[in-house]
C-alpha cells in the first residue's frame, strides 16, 4: 500500500486540536496537484481551504461536512488508478490517527513565551530551534492583531529557519498599555524585543501596522535587519480604510464587530464565529480600547497614515518583498507601485488584507524565496 498517500487534518497553528469539514472542492476521481484548495475545514480560529501537499489521484473522500476531527485524522486517499478499491478500503479502516505530540504537555507550554521588555509582558512564539547559525525570521502582526495571524506560515519557514513572531503591546497577550502611537515609538519597541530574545539581527516580515514597523525599523536601525517582507503594510502610501480601524475600536458585541472583520478578507466566509468571540474577548480586556484608541490615533487619524517610512527602504538598501491582495479593502493594493525600486512585487487577484492566510501557500512559497540564501 505505499503507493497510497493520506490526505489528513492539517495543523494550523499551536493550539489547533480539531476541525470541521465544510465542504469538499474537489469531487473523486480528480488528478491533484500540490497547493491545489481540496476541502474546506472550520477550526476554532478560522475557516479556510486545506491545500494539497501533495500530488496525486484523488480515490476516496474520508470525512464528510460537517465531521469534527482531531489533527492527523483522515480526511481523504490519493492513489494512483491501479491500486484496487479493495487495498483503499483496507488502508482507511486500518489507518489510525497518529497522536498530536506537539499539541501535548510541556512541548506545547514552551511554544509559547512571555518575556519583559520595559516593563510590558510580551507574549511571544519562538520555532525552529536554537541554532543561532541558522537565519532568523521575525513576524509582526498588524493594528487589531496577533501572532495568531501567522498561523499559517510559522510552521512553514521553521523547516529552514528560526522563526519568531510576537503580540505586539497591546495586542494578544501582551500587556495593553502602548509604548508610544508612531511608528518609530513600536519599531524601537521590536528592537528591544529582540534584545530581551537575544537577537542581533533578522528577517523581518510585517502585515498591515507590522509592516509599516517593519520598514521603520529597517530605515532606523539597519544593522538589526537582513530583508524586509511587506504584506499589505502601512507606510507605502496615504490612505486607510478608517471604517476598519475605527470601527474596530468601537466595535463592542458580534453583531457590530462582524462586518469590520470581514472586511481584512476577500471571502467574508473565513470569519469564524470563535475567531469574533476571541477578538471581543481580547477587547474587553482592561486598558486594550484605550491603547487602541490610542494608536488609531496616531497613526490612522481620519483614514490617513501618519508615517511612510517606505520612502526610506531603497536607501537601507534592504532587499524588499512587498505582497498585496488586489481586493484589500483596508489598504489599498494601489499603495504597491510605491514600493522602493528593485523591491519584488506580487499582487494576488483573488486575495484580500490577509494574504498570509488567505494565500497561505503563495506566501510562504515568496517568502521562502526571499529569506532563502541571504544567510544568518
Amino acid at each position: 500500500m505505499s503507493a497510497i498517500t493520506p490526505i489528513v487534518m492539517p495543523k494550523w497553528g499551536l493550539s489547533m486540536k480539531e476541525g470541521t469539514v465544510n465542504e469538499w472542492l474537489v469531487e473523486e476521481g480528480t488528478e491533484i496537484t500540490v497547493g491545489m484548495p481540496i476541502l474546506d475545514v472550520e477550526t476554532d480560529k478560522i475557516a479556510n481551504a486545506v491545500e494539497a501537499p501533495d500530488a496525486g489521484l484523488l480515490r476516496r473522500r474520508v470525512a464528510s461536512a460537517g465531521d469534527t476531527l482531531p489533527v492527523k485524522a483522515l480526511l481523504g486517499v490519493l492513489a494512483p488508478s491501479d491500486v484496487s478499491d479493495a487495498d483503499i478500503d483496507a488502508y482507511v479502516s486500518s489507518y489510525e490517527t497518529p497522536p498530536d505530540e506537539e499539541g501535548e504537555g510541556d512541548e506545547a507550554a514552551s511554544a509559547y513565551h512571555f518575556v519583559d521588555v520595559d516593563g510590558i509582558r510580551v507574549r511571544y512564539a519562538a520555532r525552529g530551534g536554537d541554532d543561532a547559525s541558522r537565519a532568523a525570521v521575525l513576524f509582526i502582526h498588524g493594528f487589531g492583531g496577533d501572532l495568531d495571524n501567522w498561523l499559517f506560515n510559522l510552521d512553514a519557514l521553521a523547516e529552514k529557519h528560526r522563526v519568531f513572531a510576537l503580540d505586539l503591546p497591546g495586542h494578544g497577550q501582551s500587556t495593553p498599555k502602548v509604548p508610544g502611537t508612531t511608528l518609530a515609538d513600536l519599531a524601537g519597541f521590536v528592537a528591544k524585543f529582540m534584545d530581551a530574545v537575544q537577537l542581533e539581527k533578522a528577517h523581518l516580515v510585517g502585515h498591515s501596522m507590522g509592516g509599516g514597523i517593519a520598514a521603520q525599523l529597517a530605515v532606523d536601525q539597519p544593522d538589526r535587519v537582513q530583508s524586509v517582507a511587506l504584506i499589505s503594510p502601512a507606510g507605502l502610501g496615504d490612505e486607510v480604510n478608517n471604517a476598519y480601524t475605527e470601527g474596530f475600536v468601537t466595535a463592542e458585541s458580534r453583531r457590530e464587530l462582524k462586518p469590520v472583520v470581514e472586511l481584512l478578507f476577500a471571502n467574508p466566509e473565513l470569519v469564524s464565529r470563535q475567531m469574533l468571540d476571541d477578538l471581543l474577548k481580547y477587547k474587553r480586556l482592561d486598558g486594550v480600547s484605550e491603547a487602541l484608541s490610542a494608536l488609531n490615533g496616531g497613526l490612522f487619524a481620519g483614514g490617513r497614515q501618519s508615517a511612510q517610512p517606505g520612502g526610506g527602504l531603497a536607501a537601507s538598501g534592504k532587499p524588499v518583498l512587498v505582497i498585496w491582495g488586489a481586493k484589500d479593502q483596508i489598504i489599498p493594493a494601489a499603495h504597491a507601485k510605491n514600493a522602493p525600486e528593485g523591491a519584488t512585487v506580487r499582487v494576488f487577484d483573488d486575495a484580500g488584507h490577509m494574504s498570509q492566510m488567505e494565500k497561505a501557500n503563495d506566501v510562504n512559497n515568496l517568502l521562502k524565496e526571499h529569506i532563502g540564501g541571504r544567510g544568518a
